[in-house]
């Protein structure tokens, strides 16, 4: 099934490992964020809402397909700096700033992703299809993430925070590899 050009089946499969992803990191934060002041978060918030005012300004340029792949593309590839940067240089106050930062920059498109997804795949049913995929792979991650805490406390032995979130990047990393994959196989050349 094609959409607007884009390929409907790995589009939805990129939407579940992106979502995924999200699931997996999301309580990592708390320990890589720690070395952080308050006020880091508080400079990152106006930077992030004057970044999405900039992008925002753009719409009539950006909101087409090759945009769109383009810059999911850049989103994607950031995430995957990241996790590698993390895994080869673990914890510091340099890396939960990048971290930070990275991430900051990602949200910065995250409203020109959704408006470009939902103008570029208007079907209702498409959108439905999407949005539901979004909410298992997020549930996915969530609950393997908690296995994986779990599993590292009570099966390994393992308790110590740091370690578990810099082993859980592993599986982060297979996550954004898959998300990439698809992604590139939604917006693949048809023949």
């Amino acid at each position: 099934m094609r959409m607007a050009t884009i390929a409907l089946r790995p589009f939805i499969g990129y939407k579940f490992f992106n979502s995924l992803f999200t699931g997996l990191s999301v309580g990592s934060v708390f320990t890589l964020y720690e070395p952080l002041e308050p006020s880091v978060f508080s400079l990152g918030g106006v930077m992030l809402a004057v970044a999405m005012i900039g992008v925002a300004k753009y719409y009539s340029v950006i909101m087409n397909r090759r945009w769109f792949f383009i810059v999911s593309l850049g989103v994607e590839l950031v995430m995957l700096v990241l996790v590698l940067g993390f895994l080869f240089f673990s914890y510091s106050y340099a890396t939960a700033l990048l971290i930070y930062a990275g991430y900051q920059l990602t949200f910065a498109f995250g409203a020109y992703l959704v408006r470009a997804e939902t103008m570029l795949l208007p079907s209702r049913r498409v959108l439905t299809l999407l949005d539901v995929a979004k909410q298992k792979g997020y549930l996915v991650g969530m609950a393997a993430a908690y296995l994986f805490y779990r599993g590292m406390e009570s099966g390994l032995g393992v308790a110590d925070k740091q370690v578990q979130v810099y082993d859980l990047h592993f599986l982060l990393l297979a996550a954004e590899a898959a998300t990439i994959l698809l992604l590139f196989k939604a917006f693949a050349p048809r023949r």
